[in-house]
């Protein structure tokens, strides 16, 4: 019997969500509210007409490999992945740079005597990936389906990030991991900081570091599509503020920060969960710089010139010393950058020879400007590319916050990687989607399998509250 559901928030959990309901023959309303969809995956011409700038997530190692979007068929509606030609880089001062590349056997024979250790840590993983996001890509609490699988994911993510590197003698291949790790948004000396690092070098062999055609609203157009192929509607420019105001529903998904959620639900929320709703915390922020630039990057490193994503940062000692840094409040000098060069892969991105290069660097929650150190670290790694500059633009931590009310204090994670946040997030709870409000769910990515554009949040929620809905 068909119910009717709404969800609170557009962004890919959101619409994960709305899209697995849809399907089970449910009355689905999405409320947005902006006036465009997609939360954290919308793409704009930020800078120059015709030059595409995705404007928070850009690759997506778990979205190829998402059991989610695998389930939902987005590619019969529209989404369509395309992989550069190398997954990532991270150069250093001498002008080397370790390489991961898809292939892991090219990788290893790229990172010379640290070659059989990488493949040591990370084959392993890589080879059951599929497998492993059974487990990892829902909660932590219960029995896994691939015990063996989890466990050799499990004894490498639980150590320190720093910890874990020591597998390896060069500053290239140390560099190549704590790159990845540094996707954490916090401290790498701290256990469980290698987790984040082992999960999406592995994905990068499983499946590589993809991007959208088109850009990241391609996902968000295939899930629109999808949600309105099995009936479902979409309302934008209209703001939530309480449970009252959806009127006679069966059930409710929100797609938003757990104290965003409590405010929604008011006194409806027990106060245990009210509790931890209000004491969740969220991580350092993120800095974005837009650049369109005439020409290609000139990379003192002519593999990075070949990279997807790069992670300018230095050494792995450095980009240690920057989270530790951003995550205590105190602004790094040399901040910890992802650089995204998806015309690579996607040409279509670019506009008569002027390429958008996208980049975040990782900052204090709330923090200051930090366009210069941005633009300082571009020119240590990649000399007179302020000189190739024609246009730029700049979203920083509270303009982040503006744009998307869940990345509070520019924290686009939705919450810190705490050692405890990442085993129970966003509370303890058997169901951590489920908010003890009964019928109403929470579905960003503070609950798990957290961050990432992969809809397993939202997927995950739509799962319980369809088990709700038929006993209801």
């Amino acid at each position: 019997m068909s119910k009717k559901v709404v969800v609170v928030g557009s962004g890919p959990n959101g619409l994960t969500a709305a899209v697995r309901l849809a399907k089970e023959g449910h009355d689905v309303r999405v409320i947005e509210m902006s006036d465009r969809i997609g939360g954290g995956t919308r793409t704009s011409e930020l800078t120059l007409p015709g030059v595409l700038h995705d404007d928070c997530s850009a690759f997506h190692p778990t979205g190829v490999l998402s059991p989610a979007f695998q389930a939902l068929r987005l590619e019969d509606f529209g989404l369509q992945w395309l992989w550069p030609e190398g997954e990532l880089a991270p150069p250093l001062e001498d002008g080397t740079a370790g390489v991961l590349w898809r292939d892991i056997d090219r990788t290893a024979d790229g990172l010379g005597v640290d070659g059989k250790a990488w493949k040591q840590v990370f084959g392993p993983v890589a080879g059951k990936f599929q497998a492993l996001t059974e487990d990892v890509f829902g909660p932590i609490i219960g029995l896994p389906k691939h015990p063996i699988s989890l466990a050799m994911f499990g004894l490498r993510a639980a150590l320190p990030a720093t910890v874990l590197a020591r597998r390896f003698s060069t500053p290239q291949a140390k560099a190549l991991f704590g790159g990845v790790a540094a996707h954490k948004f916090g401290r790498l000396d701290v256990p469980l900081s290698a987790a984040v690092g082992v999960m999406l070098t592995a994905s990068g062999h499983a499946g590589g570091w993809p991007v959208a055609a088109g850009g990241s609203r391609a996902i968000t157009d295939a899930l629109a599509k999808a949600l309105q192929s099995y009936g479902g509607v979409i309302e934008t420019g209209r703001t939530v503020t309480s449970l009252a105001e959806l009127g006679a529903v069966d059930a409710v998904l929100l797609s938003t920060a757990p104290q965003a959620a409590a405010h929604i639900l008011g006194d409806r929320l027990p106060s245990r969960v009210a509790r931890a709703y209000r004491r969740y915390s969220y991580g350092p922020g993120a800095h974005k710089v837009e650049l369109a630039v005439r020409g290609p990057v000139p990379w003192t490193n002519p593999e990075c010139r070949k990279a997807g994503t790069v992670h300018v940062g230095g050494t792995l000692e450095e980009l240690a010393a920057a989270e530790r840094d951003a995550g205590a409040g105190r602004m790094p000098q040399r901040p910890f950058m992802l650089v995204g060069q998806q015309y690579l892969a996607d040409p279509s991105r670019s506009n008569d020879g002027i390429n958008p290069l996208w980049a975040y660097a990782h900052v204090p929650n709330g923090g200051a400007d930090a366009t210069e150190q941005v633009m300082a670290q571009l020119e240590r790694f990649a000399p007179g590319i302020s000189s190739q500059v024609v246009a730029t633009h700049v979203r920083g931590t509270t303009a982040m916050q503006e744009y998307n009310p869940n990345y509070v204090g520019g924290d686009i994670g939705t919450g810190a990687n705490t050692a405890m946040q990442v085993v129970l997030r966003p509370r303890l709870a058997t169901n951590p989607y489920e908010t003890g409000v009964p019928g109403v769910y929470l579905c960003s990515a503070a609950t798990p399998p957290s961050a990432g554009v992969h809809g397993m949040c939202g997927y995950n929620a739509a799962e319980s509250a369809i088990e709700y809905l038929r006993e209801t």
